[in-house]
């Protein structure tokens, strides 16, 4: 079995060294030499420096290969599924493009392809565990997750290092988001609604709304409230929305000296040495999962889960890599062993939705230390 994995970053390398422990070929393709060296001397990874936005190279590059995992940018998330898609290959993705995937499902099904996007830690497992919930339990009265990747030591001013590009970052802190009230999906400002979270192990988190909903608001008619928070050392956020107030975020030329700028080009570069997580850097990832639905009698029930994963110290591996990365690798063995058939696109709630690739996902995380835990 070979998989072709596109997009070697932080992440991208995780999924290539874990698919490779597996014994899964790994065909590792990215622009930067550098990337590509870290992946060179591992056992049965080959390295493939490309453009990969160049889409017209993308069936050759994959010639031949069982599965894509698709790990680029979000900016080129879209494009790059696209191609894969019509080059016949079945896929997972992971880089969270703004587009809607819906739209690609056309594309998978008259080729013949099995397309599992946003399958990494969230979206990602919320999705899956809300799946796996409508199943149980048919409507909900309310869904909320709270998550968040962060540094594990608290450096002021920020309180905070980015896993990934700062512009991503900006990308998530600017995008509108969008919730569910009353059955009814609203568009708000990200940053919205804060909340003060208080977190076993860490203490107190300040959540608040970014656009991790996604796919899971198709469901808005039967869970009339859903949320996803984002989680922060409090503080953070007051000083992004500083920012965002200010104009630093801005996508319209000022000029300097003569000189066209575009704000949020510049804050985004300034910001890539202050938000810089370092390779050993250590990490946490946590996640909060809230549920509450009705019984037949009428009277409620609420369930909670608990996530908390930290920075691989023995292998070098980021929490983030490793939750968002061991989420994708286990949606490439749904593929590889046929444990998901259908061709299409489908998102993690999709995929919840039944037993066994639900419960297999499950087991392949707590396998590498990433457990959801009941609360209560």
């Amino acid at each position: 079995m070979t998989v072709a994995l596109l997009g070697a970053g932080r992440v991208g390398g995780a999924i290539a060294l874990d698919l490779a422990e597996s014994g899964v070929q790994v065909r590792a393709l990215d622009v930067s030499t550098e990337r590509l060296q870290n992946l060179a001397d591992v056992p049965r990874i080959e390295t493939i420096e490309a453009d990969l936005r160049d889409s017209n190279r993308i069936a050759g590059l994959t010639e031949g290969c069982d599965v894509a995992a698709c790990a680029v940018p979000g900016s080129m998330g879209y494009g790059t599924v696209e191609a894969l898609l019509r080059a016949g290959r079945d896929v997972v993705d992971i880089s969270f493009f703004p587009e809607d995937a819906m739209t690609l499902a056309e594309t998978a099904e008259s080729n013949g392809c099995r397309c599992l996007v946003d399958f990494g830690i969230a979206p990602g497992c919320s999705n899956l565990i809300l799946g796996m919930l409508l199943k149980a339990y048919g409507d909900l009265e309310r869904f909320a997750c709270y998550v968040g990747g962060l540094p594990a030591a608290r450096v002021l001013p920020w309180q905070y290092a980015a896993p990934f590009s700062p512009a991503d970052v900006i990308e998530e802190y600017t995008r509108p988001a969008r919730i569910v009230e009353n059955g009814v999906v609203i568009t708000m400002d990200a940053l919205s609604i804060p909340e003060l979270v208080d977190f076993p192990g860490l203490g107190t988190l300040e959540g608040f709304v970014t656009d991790g909903l996604r796919t899971m608001l198709r469901y808005s008619d039967r869970v009339p409230s859903m949320v996803e928070k984002t989680l922060r050392y409090p503080g953070h956020r007051e000083l992004v929305e500083t920012l965002l107030s200010s104009g630093f975020f801005s996508d319209e030329p000022v000029k300097l000296n003569g000189v066209e700028v575009v704000p949020r080009d510049l804050t985004s570069k300034l910001l890539v040495d202050t938000w810089h997580m370092g390779p050993e850097e250590p990490d946490l990832t946590v996640m909060l999962v809230e549920a509450m639905g009705s019984e037949d009698d009428g009277s409620l029930w609420e369930a909670s889960w608990i996530m908390t994963d930290a920075y691989d110290h023995e292998n070098g591996i980021s929490s983030m890599a490793r939750t968002t990365g061991y989420t994708c690798t286990a949606g490439v063995h749904l593929l590889l062993k046929d444990l998901w058939t259908e061709t299409g696109v489908f998102p993690p709630e999709d995929v919840g939705m039944h037993d066994e690739p639900f419960e297999f996902v499950m087991s392949h995380l707590e396998e590498r230390g990433i457990v959801f835990l009941p609360v209560g």
